[in-house]
């Protein structure tokens, strides 16, 4: 698992590899506070995940709510893996990065704590 936020003028940039589940739980939810609190937008990198639980998958969304509702940018920054959208599938999520959100294909750095 790797968890990672560059910080960035505008935006904060966080690259997700490995598996996001209730493993890293606290650590995501501790990077994504921080960057959602440091009033920059939040650029998320996703082609790395190669497991998500519904721990990962409610601490992405909930950072995506808050960073939008404190009117900063929110960007999914790369089409998300397969391990990602079946999960979203299991569990009914049909439109998670929503209509004003376009992915672009990129790579991910792979980081390790």
């Amino acid at each position: 698992m790797g968890l990672i936020v560059v910080p960035g003028e505008t935006s904060n940039e966080l690259r997700l590899d490995g598996p996001i589940d209730i493993g890293c739980a606290a650590e995501l939810k501790t990077l994504l506070t921080e960057a959602v609190a440091s009033g920059r937008g939040l650029k998320v990198w996703l082609a790395g995940i190669t497991e998500l639980d519904v721990t990962g998958v409610q601490l992405l969304w909930a950072a995506q709510r808050a960073t939008r509702k404190s009117g900063v940018e929110f960007a999914w920054m790369d089409t998300a893996p397969e391990a990602m959208l079946s999960v979203l599938e299991r569990l009914g999520i049909e439109d998670f990065t929503g209509p004003d959100n376009a992915v672009q294909s990129s790579g991910v750095v792979s980081c390790q704590p």
